[in-house]
């Protein structure tokens, strides 16, 4: 790494030989650091140029693994936290997208569970978003918590994080890693599962790794000692100290949906993850199916700003904003991603997956942008500014007025 980069970014961009991915993805982070500088780990690469992403799916499907046994544990799971006085047995997080309707009506239907499906409410709802969430519960037969956190400080917040961090979907995000572990102890239930193993995106989980608890993994997205020992005066949401909000005349209690539950409260209910994906053989698209023919899922009528695919970020009217700055700040989109995961299951090949990149990744967001901007109260010219200030010149170079990425996959 070189300490002169913005963000940790590797001294030598390279793509990875067998699917799309470069070696800027960054495999975690803790959202709630608060510099734009923050060192991140990426995506490991083997000697042979392979990504960890690529190992890991190449496991799932190489023949050696027993997903018979695997199944037999997840009844065995299932058997030991079920409830039989009706009661919640298990959490499922979601939002009505095709994976946490997969992984929930599979729970209940399949396997007897009673789930108890909770959403941190998107920024701003799709028409089409907020159609499968309501098909998710409806047609799929679920019972669901909806939180929508405090409208005018979460705005401020995501305006925050676009303006220090650029990163405009912070809030969202720590509000998914706080809300289920809240839930999990208002109600008493130990048990939640997630969808894949993120080892699918080249975090470092092992594909054998089905089980996790909190405060003890450095599996990106679930460790929730956020505060590693500091005050909560002391944190930074959006890139702005809580003391800050305070100052301003924010109330705590309006900053509290952001802050992780309590320790103690989580190793009394000795709460549980589990990665529905250790136990079945994940397939994105097999969800899809799934979702479609059990919850009333929908695809978009249209593919999603950056990227070819129409089932994927449909929830949110932000989502384009989350993937766009992505690219701006480590040189690849939502089309990389999309293409990249299809290329490990053997959707497309390599070839089709670099044409998909270099024809949608990227793609300027421009159908939610007043939307975007009215929410978080900017120019577009504001928002222009403060996109170009956080490009990093080892990835981006300027020809007269137009901005070109310095490496392109091939």
């Amino acid at each position: 790494m070189s300490d002169d980069r913005r963000y940790g970014l590797p001294t030598e961009v390279k793509f990875c030989t067998k699917c799309v991915m470069p070696n800027t993805r960054p495999s975690s982070c803790n959202e709630y650091e608060h510099h734009e500088s923050r060192k991140h780990r990426y995506i490991e690469f083997d000697e042979e140029g392979v990504c960890a992403a690529c190992r890991f799916c190449e496991k799932k499907f190489n023949g050696t693994m027993d997903w018979e046994q695997r199944d037999k544990e997840l009844r065995e799971l299932c058997n030991k936290f079920r409830k039989t006085d009706g009661s919640y047995d298990c959490i499922v997080p979601g939002s009505g997208g095709k994976d946490s309707c997969y992984a929930s009506h599979l729970l209940k239907y399949e396997y007897g569970m009673h789930p108890l499906t909770v959403t941190w409410a998107p920024h701003l709802y799709t028409d089409i978003g907020f159609r499968n969430f309501q098909n998710w519960i409806h047609e799929g037969g679920l019972d669901n918590y909806l939180f929508t956190p405090n409208g005018k400080i979460h705005r401020m917040m995501t305006k925050n994080a676009f303006e220090n961090l650029l990163h405009p979907f912070q809030p969202f995000i720590i509000g998914q890693k706080t809300f289920a572990v809240k839930m999990a102890v208002q109600f008493g239930i130990p048990l939640i599962f997630y969808g894949e193993n993120p080892g699918e995106y080249g975090a470092n989980v092992g594909i054998d790794q089905a089980k996790f608890t909190p405060n003890t993994t450095e599996n990106e997205g679930f460790r929730l000692d956020f505060l590693q020992g500091k005050h909560l005066d002391d944190i930074y949401l959006g890139g702005t100290p809580v003391s800050e909000y305070l100052e301003q005349g924010i109330e705590k209690a309006d900053l509290q949906p952001y802050f992780p539950a309590e320790p103690e409260e989580i190793e009394k209910l000795d709460v549980e993850f589990h990665y529905l994906g250790y136990y079945k053989n994940w397939h994105p698209q097999e969800a899809y199916y799934y979702s479609v023919e059990n919850c009333g899922f929908e695809a978009a009528p249209d593919r999603t700003t950056g990227t070819y695919s129409k089932y994927n970020s449909l929830d949110d009217r932000t989502d384009d904003f989350f993937y766009y700055t992505t690219f701006i700040k480590f040189g690849y989109g939502r089309a990389t991603q999309d293409a990249a995961q299809e290329i490990r299951h053997g959707e497309i090949t390599r070839e089709e997956g670099i044409s998909l990149v270099n024809r949608f990744d990227g793609e300027y967001p421009e159908r939610y942008l007043e939307d975007f901007l009215k929410y978080i109260d900017i120019s577009k010219q504001e928002f222009t500014k403060k996109i170009d200030s956080f490009r990093d010149e080892s990835l981006w170079e300027k020809n007269g007025e137009e901005w070109k990425l310095k490496y392109q996959v091939n």
